[in-house]
């Protein structure tokens, strides 16, 4: 729900106050028994509430659902099965799904661009491609440019600089990697804007599901890196999102 399209529509007398009332009655919150929807997110933190899917029950994603879309609001779906959104198709024709990254968007309202520059995504390789693609969803959800570069890693590392234009250009950089996760400290090596680490559980076994780039990232000589948590692509899109629409 616009807040401030409510208000201004009450102050021009095109909605009487009752039926304003109305609308606000599930401010900040609605409790629905199995969640407590924040309708009131977006006006504290600029964005809408987001559904982490994984873990709910196809009926209580789809609740969920239905009372978003019933505001108005855009929603982000994340970890939402395939089929999952199948059902949710049914009922929402304007649900979007990108199978790799798992994430579901559906469009209530348009999204302005609302970022002072360009977020790009970089993987080290193509199996960080489902976690780079979290990111990237979530940046273009939150309003922002956003720019893909993938597959750049250190095992070839001339296929980054000869990128490098891109990195240069960017205002937030969400270095994407598994292995040994030294991505990250190549391009914070490079740039003299934040870069946002993201782990990925892809490597062998002495990889520990992530474990490794994690510490690897945590430990980077290059200044300027902050990390998520491993495969978080989208805490990583979150967070370079809200850095860029810093003045």
């Amino acid at each position: 729900m616009d807040l401030e399209k409510l208000l201004n529509d009450v102050k021009n007398s095109n909605i009487e106050i009752e039926d304003a009332l109305e609308k606000l009655k599930d401010l900040p919150f609605e409790d629905i028994g199995y969640a407590h929807i924040d309708h009131h997110r977006s006006i504290r933190n600029g964005y809408p509430e987001v559904i982490y899917c994984k873990g709910k029950s196809d009926d209580h994603i789809l609740g969920i659902i239905e009372r978003m879309n019933e505001k108005g609001s855009n929603i982000l779906g994340t970890r939402c099965e395939k089929t999952t959104y199948d059902k949710i198709l049914k009922l929402y024709p304007n649900a979007e799904y990108d199978e790799l990254s798992k994430i579901l968007r559906i469009k209530n309202e348009e999204i302005k661009d609302q970022g002072k520059g360009t977020i790009l995504i970089v993987t080290g390789g193509t199996s960080d491609i489902p976690v780079a693609n979290e990111a990237y969803y979530t940046a273009l959800f939150c309003g922002n440019k956003v720019e893909r570069l993938y597959d750049v890693g250190v095992a070839g590392i001339h296929r980054l600089l000869a990128n490098r234009h891109m990195i240069e250009n960017a205002r937030v950089i969400v270095a994407v990697a598994g292995m040994e996760g030294a991505l990250p400290s190549v391009i914070g090596g490079l740039v003299d804007v934040p870069v946002i680490a993201v782990p990925t559980s892809v490597g062998y076994g002495a990889n520990f599901d992530g474990l490794a780039p994690l510490l690897a990232m945590l430990n980077s000589c290059a200044s300027g890196i902050s990390v998520v948590n491993i495969d978080n692509g989208f805490g990583a899109g979150y967070l370079a999102s809200t850095i860029n629409k810093l003045k």
